[in-house]
């Protein structure tokens, strides 16, 4: 069994939320950073909603609801991670902001044995690792939209990752978390984006020329590959700025023309169309 027992979190968004709220769920005494209280209170309003899901479906009882709500914490001062045991982060898929994370995590966190995971789809570990006085302790640990949900996390070691780091980290995810993992080399995309990102860069050059609509390229792939969402409602779900910034990463590393985003990804982030969490992406999300 996992020895963690003090989680903290570094950002609140879809991701964040979710990975604080399987943490509490687990029993786990969680700690959030944000960057300002209203972040706070959005994420905290998440986090409830979706406990309300787990009990309208009845696989969570009230009373653990309410137990998992009152182990969740919000602050705005990274120094309260001192005691974290395992901290990772889900901020923004950019490097500068994710290595700045480090950098603080690195100078409040006393714990010698703490874990620094980072649950970026794309950016090396390597680099993040390299922010800090102890890579050694800095690891991938990638989980997937929507945390509650899916089951699958990528740990992913960079070269410098110590044994005992990607172990107690595997424990930790198997074992505390309940969830399945895959290793993955430190290589952009890991396994999954690795796989998927050309997937759907694919639908949307198709779109892009005209090939097909986006009803029909979605339900191509739903009605004929039994896929459970087309491609471009994936691309929604995931996020246009998201899927762009790991399409960046591995275009940066592997130089791969399939890799690139298309033009109309990129104008549709420039233009804030970013699929279900603005409203409008591939598809209009919007009331």
């Amino acid at each position: 069994m996992s020895d963690i027992q003090r989680v903290g979190v570094v950002g609140s968004g879809l991701m964040g939320s979710g990975i604080a709220e399987v943490s509490a769920r687990a029993g786990l005494d969680v700690i959030v950073v944000e960057v300002n209280a209203g972040a706070a209170e959005a994420a905290q309003g998440r986090i409830a909603t979706s406990l309300a899901r787990g009990v309208k479906s009845g696989k969570l009882s009230e009373e653990d609801r309410d137990a998992a709500i009152g182990r969740i914490r919000f602050t705005t001062d990274i120094g309260e991670f001192a005691d974290r045991q395992f901290v990772v982060e889900a901020v923004a898929e950019n490097e500068q902001i994710k290595t700045d994370v480090f950098t603080a995590l690195d100078k409040v966190v006393t714990d010698e044995d703490a874990i620094f995971a980072s649950n970026t789809s794309s950016i090396p570990i390597m680099k993040l690792g390299m922010a800090t006085n102890r890579p050694e302790h800095v690891i991938g640990v990638h989980f997937f939209n929507p945390v509650p949900v899916l089951k699958l996390v990528e740990i992913v070691p960079s070269l410098l990752t110590g044994a005992a780091t990607q172990d107690r980290a595997e424990t930790f995810v198997r074992e505390t978390l309940h969830k399945e993992v895959i290793r993955s080399q430190d290589r952009a995309g890991f396994v999954v984006n690795a796989l998927l990102i050309p997937y759907l860069l694919s639908s949307i050059r198709m779109l892009e020329s005209g090939f097909a609509s986006a009803d029909d390229i979605d339900n191509g792939m739903v009605l004929g590959c039994a896929h459970p969402m087309g491609p471009l409602r994936l691309t929604d779900l995931i996020g246009l700025d998201t899927t762009k910034a790991i399409a960046e990463s591995m275009y940066d590393e592997f130089k791969e023309p399939l890799y690139s985003p298309p033009p109309l990804l990129l104008r549709m982030v420039d233009a804030g169309l970013l699929g279900k969490k603005s409203g409008r992406g591939f598809h209009n999300y919007a009331k």
